[in-house]
């Protein structure tokens, strides 16, 4: 497995929920929450970052991007844990609450956010494990 690969996976995650999360309020009219928008400040960046790293090779990419992963991956909790609580508010309106919209019966909108989150952040973990040499599994060709 080579640091390209591993950073253009993450960026084809990052692509994917930014166009879903962009349907979901353009396409389908949906209005994101609060949350919804913290999500979005954390995954939009991301594609830039890493679709940036992919195309340089560059391991390192994993410092930049690692922070948002994570930061995005405490918001995407947070909002799936609170729409699972019955009773919980979150903001004025409660709006953060509400399930909008749910695909094959388990998936909400916070809960693919997650997933992404998580996804992009396990890649990128194990670019921080390479490069400091505890796992052999990416290989970069450049020598980065």
């Amino acid at each position: 497995m080579r640091t390209r690969s591993v950073l253009g996976a993450c960026t084809v995650v990052a692509a994917v929920a930014t166009a879903g999360s962009l349907w979901f309020s353009e396409g389908l009219g949906l209005v994101p929450c609060e949350l919804c928008w913290y999500q979005r400040i954390l995954m939009y960046p991301l594609v830039v970052v890493l679709g940036v790293g992919a195309l340089e090779d560059r391991i390192g990419t994993w410092r930049t991007a690692l922070p948002l992963a994570g930061l995005g991956v405490g918001v995407a909790t947070y909002h799936v844990a609170i729409q699972l609580s019955p009773g919980a508010t979150c903001g004025l309106d409660g709006a953060c609450t509400a399930v909008q919209w749910r695909g094959l019966g388990i998936f909400t909108i916070p809960r693919l956010s997650l997933t992404a989150f998580l996804l992009v952040t396990i890649g990128l973990l194990v670019l921080a494990l390479a490069e400091r040499g505890i796992v052999d599994a990416v290989r970069s060709d450049v020598g980065r």
